[in-house]
């Protein structure tokens, strides 16, 4: 079987990767960074929802199979480079982040005196209760 044209425009790395930036369709609150392989963005388009390439599990990783806290896939874009993928996603549960945050990106750094990375985003579940 042929790879198809649109698969065959996405310029994978080395390693047959790609970076995914995870962006909330609604407000456009980047969720968080992952990567995907040709097969985790074939079954992204298939299914409708986020599947990514685990680097340390060395598995595909189905957002949400642990946590249910899955991700509705609305839009896919290719940067200009065709090196970067943007998923614009439904974030089911709210929570896209291992601690329990929104997104993963929860860290400011402080740059009042000695800088310092900062914790700016709740926790709204307790990841001891997502992951048991």
């Amino acid at each position: 079987m042929s790879t198809p044209d649109w698969l065959n425009a996405v310029r994978f790395d080395e390693n047959g990767l790609i970076p995914a930036i995870a962006q909330d369709v609604a407000d456009g609150t980047i969720l968080m960074v992952a990567w995907m392989n040709a097969e985790a963005l074939t079954e992204t388009v298939s299914s409708g929802r986020a599947v990514y390439w685990s680097r340390s599990r060395k598995r595909l990783w189905r957002k949400g199979e642990e946590s249910g806290h899955q991700q509705q896939v609305h839009e896919i874009r290719l940067d200009c480079d065709a090196d970067v993928i943007l998923l614009k996603v439904e974030q089911v549960g709210g929570i896209a982040c291992h601690t329990g945050r929104r997104s993963c990106f929860f860290q400011r750094l402080d740059l009042d005196g000695q800088p310092r990375w900062v914790n700016v985003d709740p926790v709204l579940k307790d990841p001891e209760q997502i992951y048991r």
